[in-house]
């Protein structure tokens, strides 16, 4: 809800709000537009004259409390003042000069994202918008917070039992109340994918479902919409790219599960799954411990084991991709293993470790039948 300076009083504004917090740092927020504006003052300390000089000609006559937009946010009863819609994104992407320059950052932030689960999915969905990308973002999830996530979500016991969706969308409103979030919190159905995809630039898939995995892509290649795919692996990310807006003809999953589609799907028996399963993921790539564990679901262990580290990395990963993608850098289709093992574990590459490795997954293969 935003304060109509038009027609009512901050006070009445204020007034008709339950408020569990006001925050004003406008005052604060100009000192930093100053020395933004004027760099050549990181080097000289004393600048108080010139800064509240800048303030008021920057105010022209206006009180703090007049300038800027007051943005009320119903779901933390949080009342925030910020800057108005072009300086607040000029101070608060500040710092990514000249990692990305003003035309680059004008770009990303125009891009328009579609983001499909919000367990990892959570992470890129973040990334993006603290950087500065994506001033539309479009997120679908019905899942809740539930104990077991809090391993690898930046949530705590507070959110329990809170949609993912409007956890997701408050975080990125309250960043950047100018922007656009796109809710969907019953999740992507087949009734409104096609209304989930509309205006998106690019996809980035993070469902558990492997239906919806496949119908993502389907209609991804059907728009002609690039996706993207990161899947936390032990403490590294796997992540996967299809380019169906370069090449049309690109297979599902990058030809790694063969010629799949929904109706190779429904035809296929339960016990195929696990293979399946296997071939998306990367069988090669999977981490053995990751692997072995997946046998032990349903006997030792609930669900399939994910870590915090990994999970949080598929967020700089995607948003890397993404910008890359939007300031027109080159992104080639495929699948490519992250991996912290393999750059910061010195034993890794040895004879030795590699060995045990690949008999470690064999043993996983033979027994889920991917392999004799």
């Amino acid at each position: 809800m935003q304060w109509n300076k038009a027609t009512e009083s901050l006070e009445d504004f204020k007034a008709k709000l339950e408020i569990r917090e006001i925050i004003d740092a406008y005052d604060a927020l100009l000192d930093e537009l100053f020395q933004v504006r004027n760099p050549k003052y990181k080097f000289i300390p004393e600048h108080k004259e010139d800064c509240a000089e800048f303030k008021e000609e920057y105010l022209a006559g206006k009180s703090t409390q007049e300038d800027g937009e007051w943005f009320y946010f119903p779901y933390s009863k949080n009342l925030i003042h910020y800057l108005p819609d072009a300086v607040h994104q000029e101070l608060r992407t500040a710092r990514n000069k000249n990692l990305i320059t003003k035309e680059e950052q004008e770009k990303f932030y125009n891009y328009t994202v579609a983001i499909a689960g919000l367990s990892v999915g959570s992470h890129p969905a973040l990334a993006i918008a603290t950087m500065g990308g994506a001033k539309k973002i479009k997120i679908a999830d019905a899942d809740e917070v539930s104990g077991p996530n809090l391993n690898r979500l930046r949530y705590d016991c507070s959110t329990l039992g809170k949609n993912k969706a409007h956890l997701v969308a408050n975080h990125i409103l309250q960043l950047n109340p100018y922007g656009e979030v796109e809710m969907y919190d019953m999740g992507v159905t087949p009734e409104n994918i096609d209304a989930f995809l509309e205006g998106a630039d690019v996809v980035i898939e993070e469902v558990d479902f492997l239906p919806m995995k496949i119908m993502l892509r389907e209609a991804a290649k059907k728009k002609g919409l690039p996706l993207i795919m990161a899947t936390d692996n032990g403490d590294g990310v796997i992540v996967d790219v299809e380019r169906y807006d370069l090449d049309p003809n690109t297979q599902l999953f990058n030809g790694a599960a063969g010629d799949v589609s929904m109706d190779t799907l429904k035809a296929m028996s339960p016990a195929d799954l696990p293979k399946l399963a296997t071939q998306i993921a990367g069988p090669y790539m999977v981490v053995p411990r990751m692997q072995q564990s997946i046998l032990e679901v349903g006997k030792t262990l609930y669900s399939w084991p994910q870590l915090g580290d990994a999970a949080i990395m598929c967020g700089p990963v995607i948003a890397y991709l993404v910008k890359r993608l939007a300031i027109g850098g080159k992104v080639a289709s495929g699948k490519f293993d992250v991996s912290l093992d393999a750059i910061l574990d010195p034993d890794y590459h040895t004879e030795e470790a590699r060995a045990k490795r690949e008999a470690d997954i064999r043993e996983v293969h033979k027994a889920i039948g991917f392999i004799e």
